[in-house]
């Protein structure tokens, strides 16, 4: 009788956790319409792990460089680590989280987060801290990322979170409850549409425009870890013309690259060189590049990778050619498919 009642109790109790899990699973967003951008770091996990060059940061690495170019002209074989508003903690321990499965030869590091030097947004740290799978790395980056109203036990169990979701959930909850679709072409969130940038806001003058402590800390601790597995760790400024980037701001990251050692490139500086025309190759006004400025963007610094860098090209990997030759075809069907959607010929 005592054996009956324990075994009634333990499949009580799992039937209870399972519900709750599915619950938890069906009521978390799944970021596949709408604001995709919260399903860029999970993609990750699924990837054959034998990248030559990482970037991490913000979504002027995620919109603004396209992998798959790189790979077709140069043999480069590269992911992005990007997320939206990565702040540089955040940046930092994606970087640990990606170095228990891989080593890169170059990671690439997006300076514009070093404006930040505490918390900011709880909907932007979901965006990048859910998508990491369970580490040391995860959780203390959780806690370096959250707000005051912000509680650990929320992100262990997103349910405390999301209970109340049940008046949002919509068809792609149901249907991408256990598996949801790719969104990204190696971490790159393609955008062919276009719209000129056109009356870009005067920069507004800043009390202080010295970075702070915290970002300073997170820097130099990428730089050690770089260091210490042979990685070479290249800082770089996307060529975006809003948010502003102060000179001031410039010269710091300029006096940080040349006392470390690193290889610095702010694209502001080159938009000509690169062939950026911020009519036709933005499809925000300015803030982001659209697929053929991402392209043009990263066809230049595709050569500076493999000119200044280790990188090698690997198109003669057969395994390697084969799998690029299926990622390729998905992003020229995504390109064929967002023409039409834009009316773009």
């Amino acid at each position: 009788m005592k054996g009956k009642k324990i075994c009634r109790t333990i499949a009580t109790v799992v039937i209870i956790a399972g519900s709750l899990a599915l619950l938890q699973r069906l009521l978390t967003p799944k970021y596949t319409d709408g604001i995709i951008e919260g399903a860029l770091i999970a993609e990750y996990y699924g990837e054959e792990k034998d990248h030559d060059v990482i970037f991490i940061g913000d979504c002027e690495v995620y919109e603004n460089f396209s992998p798959a170019v790189l790979w077709e002209e140069y043999g480069i074989n590269s992911y992005i680590r990007g997320s939206a508003q990565q702040l540089i903690w955040q940046s930092y321990y994606l970087l640990e989280d990606t170095l228990r499965y891989e080593t890169p030869k170059v990671v690439v590091f997006n300076v514009l987060s070093m404006q930040y030097d505490e918390p900011q947004k709880e909907a932007y740290n979901r965006m990048t801290l859910e998508g990491m799978k369970w580490s040391l790395s995860k959780v203390k980056s959780i806690y370096a990322s959250m707000t005051s109203k912000e509680k650990f036990e929320d992100y262990l169990f997103p349910i405390l979170r999301y209970h109340s979701r049940w008046s949002e959930l919509n068809e792609a909850d149901l249907k991408n409850m256990f598996e949801t679709p790719k969104v990204s072409h190696n971490g790159y969130y393609m955008r062919v549409d276009a719209k000129a940038a056109e009356n870009i806001p005067e920069p507004r003058p800043l009390g202080d425009y010295q970075f702070g402590k915290n970002a300073y800390l997170y820097l130099d601790k990428m730089v050690k870890l770089c260091e210490e597995k042979g990685i070479q760790l290249i800082l770089i400024k996307a060529p975006s013309l809003y948010p502003h980037w102060y000179d001031q701001w410039e010269v710091q990251m300029e006096e940080y690259a040349e006392a470390h050692g690193l290889l610095y490139y702010n694209f502001l500086e080159c938009i000509d060189e690169i062939g950026l025309d911020f009519q036709t190759d933005t499809y925000d006004a300015g803030l982001h590049l659209n697929l053929s400025g991402a392209e043009k963007l990263s066809t230049y610094f595709g050569r500076l990778l493999a000119e200044e860098t280790a990188v090698t090209d690997r198109r003669s990997e057969a395994e390697l050619e084969r799998r690029w030759q299926q990622k390729l075809a998905a992003y020229e069907e995504e390109k064929r498919q967002q023409y039409i959607q834009y009316g773009i010929k």
